[in-house]
């Protein structure tokens, strides 16, 4: 028995055995390392996503709040940003008293970040009452203050004599300017 294979067949055969092995050897030292080293990369790659989710999280939510907050909050915000003026103080408080007088002391030490102004005020006011309203009115007002004790009351006839020290916040920005235009 006699096999008859033509030479075309044998150069067929031949050449796709090269192949053959030309393909093992190209996925054995090229596709196999790749694929590992893909998988890893891609393990790291699902890391980092699960990390950045938590982080978009947790920006989400301290974003919500800060919003929140600006928006509970938008009076004070912009009353820190309010340069203290001492002549639209006694405008829009001289109502309360029968007489105001503003001085400002010596520049307190700042409580950071913010710089504080202490302001000493006298005033003669007609009841005790006037002066409440006076502080309800200061925690509407367009500044930050802080009414410092003591109080003291004086009585002289019929009026009272008042004498008290606040202290005025502003933040250091804000301050520069108030020293500049005092």
């Amino acid at each position: 028995m006699k096999i008859n294979i033509s030479r075309q067949s044998i150069y067929l055969l031949a050449l796709s055995i090269f192949l053959l092995i030309l393909v093992l050897v190209f996925s054995f030292a090229v596709l196999i390392p790749e694929g590992k080293e893909y998988r890893k990369q891609r393990g790291s790659l699902n890391k980092a996503k699960l990390e950045l989710r938590k982080y978009e999280k947790f920006n989400d939510v301290v974003l919500k709040k800060l919003k929140e907050l600006n928006s509970n909050s938008r009076k004070i915000v912009t009353a820190f940003d309010t340069s203290f003026n001492p002549k639209k103080f006694k405008k829009q408080h001289k109502i309360y008293f029968i007489s105001l007088n503003l001085s400002k002391l010596n520049k307190a030490e700042d409580e950071e970040p913010f710089a504080v102004y202490e302001v000493n005020t006298s005033s003669s006011i007609n009841s005790p009452q006037n002066f409440y309203d006076f502080l309800d009115a200061i925690n509407k007002s367009d500044w930050i203050i802080g009414v410092n004790l003591p109080i003291n009351f004086k009585r002289d006839d019929k009026v009272i004599l008042s004498s008290f020290t606040m202290k005025v916040y502003a933040t250091q920005r804000v301050s520069k300017a108030m020293l500049e235009t005092q």
